[in-house]
């Protein structure tokens, strides 16, 4: 046999293992390299498909990262001891026009419920807030549908922001369900351009309302194009001028006092709620009620399932890229078997032969991952600036990836390299 190791002493033979080990390294490497600069076309489609996979990790990381932190930045503006009581929680929309049994035989959430919420010594703030989608126009100037909510004078605890010119509601507005507005600064831009709206008598949902101040919403605050927050009005007031769903768009929002916990806060509405609505001690609750973490946890679930999808589309060119892979290291093997004859005759283990290929492999898809990484990079920079998530990419997709690339080159390669590393010496010298 030309490669017994036993010819050379255990010392030299870890030595000269050691350094044939980095030699073959890199020497696998600059053979990648060199065989990527001789064969750009073929070498770019082969590795087309571990570009596009590891892009679209990438990128998807990115966008499921962006919106989590803008969801928990919000969250934060609201508050995290902030909770939420709703007629029926689903994290799926209901259609509103054929409502489970379950939903139907509940009340719909009452304002004096609210009020009656905030009266408890456990409570700082409780009110019912409506949520809408409606147009606003001004002179012929209409919006998208946008989003539009009646609340109270102090929603700005609860939203975050500051009016930076006019006034808030007054608490008679608020009651009476006077037709005032106040604008998001970017929306009134957008209906009156350089005209002052204040004072002045626009439309929102086909009513009529007079603009009495000018919002300005917190920049870290949720809002996906389409559904940015463009005006609030009193709560009477939406509730007489739009239609809106009585089970998916009344909420009433509760903070506890300084001092006071989520759970002890929770549980005082709970009382008070089961009281007014006539439960017995053995009846179930006909409301629900949500806080932060629930919100988060919901929304973690929908986003894995989403993230889950995209990493099962993105497996699908990683492996076809793999496959790639793999077909051109085994015409590598073939174009090169009188060289891996003269690399065996001249001493080379078959552990050497099968590392050298290895590296070759794992080099090429690096290439193509750093490229991918790049293209992801780009792609979620660009789509955070189109969703306006102030936020960057995640390391850990890209050490993911980078991970991916490698671990591809090593698996889709180890059957041309191990188809390599057992060709007869003889037999390969002897191949034209």
């Amino acid at each position: 046999m030309l490669d017994r190791p036993s010819a050379e002493p255990p010392g030299v033979a870890g030595d000269r293992g050691g350094a044939v080990k980095f030699v073959n390294f890199a020497e696998g490497a600059g053979m990648a390299v060199a065989a990527i600069r001789s064969q750009k076309l073929r070498s770019a489609l082969t590795i087309l498909g571990i570009i596009i996979g590891v892009a679209t990790v990438m990128a998807m990381a990115s966008i499921v990262h962006g919106i989590r932190s803008q969801i928990f930045n919000t969250l934060e503006v609201v508050g995290p001891t902030t909770f939420r009581i709703l007629r029926f929680f689903s994290s799926t929309p209901l259609n509103p026009d054929a409502l489970p049994r379950e939903v139907r035989i509940r009340p719909v959430l009452r304002r004096r419920e609210a009020d009656a919420i905030e009266r408890l010594p456990e409570i700082h703030y409780s009110s019912i807030w409506v949520g809408v989608f409606e147009r606003l126009e001004y002179e012929g100037v209409r919006s998208q549908l946008t989003v539009v909510y009646g609340a109270d004078e102090r929603f700005m605890e609860v939203l975050g922001g500051a009016i930076i010119s006019g006034r808030t509601f007054t608490p008679t507005e608020v009651r009476t369900g006077t037709g005032v507005v106040i604008l998001e600064r970017e929306a009134a831009e957008k209906v009156f351009g350089q005209v002052n709206p204040l004072r002045r008598v626009m439309r929102v949902g086909g009513r009529a309302f007079r603009v009495i101040g000018l919002y300005r919403k917190p920049e870290n605050i949720f809002q996906p194009p389409g559904q940015e927050i463009s005006a609030i009005v009193p709560f009477e007031a939406a509730r007489h001028a739009f239609r809106y769903d009585e089970t998916q768009s009344l909420l009433i929002l509760v903070k506890p006092r300084d001092g006071v916990t989520v759970d002890a806060a929770m549980d005082a509405a709970t009382l008070q709620l089961r009281r007014m609505r006539g439960l017995r001690p053995g009846d179930p609750n006909t409301f629900d009620m949500i806080t932060s973490d629930q919100i988060l946890n919901v929304f973690n679930q929908l986003t894995g399932v989403f993230f889950l999808v995209m990493i099962v589309l993105s497996s699908v060119a990683l492996m076809v890229g793999g496959i790639g892979v793999m077909a051109i290291m085994m015409v590598s093997v073939t174009s090169r078997t009188r060289e891996i004859g003269v690399r065996k005759a001249m001493g080379a283990t078959r552990r050497e032969i099968l590392w050298q290929f290895l590296i070759e492999s794992a080099t090429l898809t690096f290439a193509g991952g750093a490229v991918g990484i790049a293209v992801g990079l780009g792609a979620g920079q660009v789509l955070n600036g189109v969703l306006r998530f102030d936020t960057g990419v995640p390391i850990w997709s890209a050490v993911v990836a980078t991970g991916i690339s490698i671990g591809i080159g090593l698996v889709f390669g180890l059957l041309p390299a191990n188809r390599a590393a057992r060709l007869d010496p003889v037999e390969a010298l002897r191949y034209e």
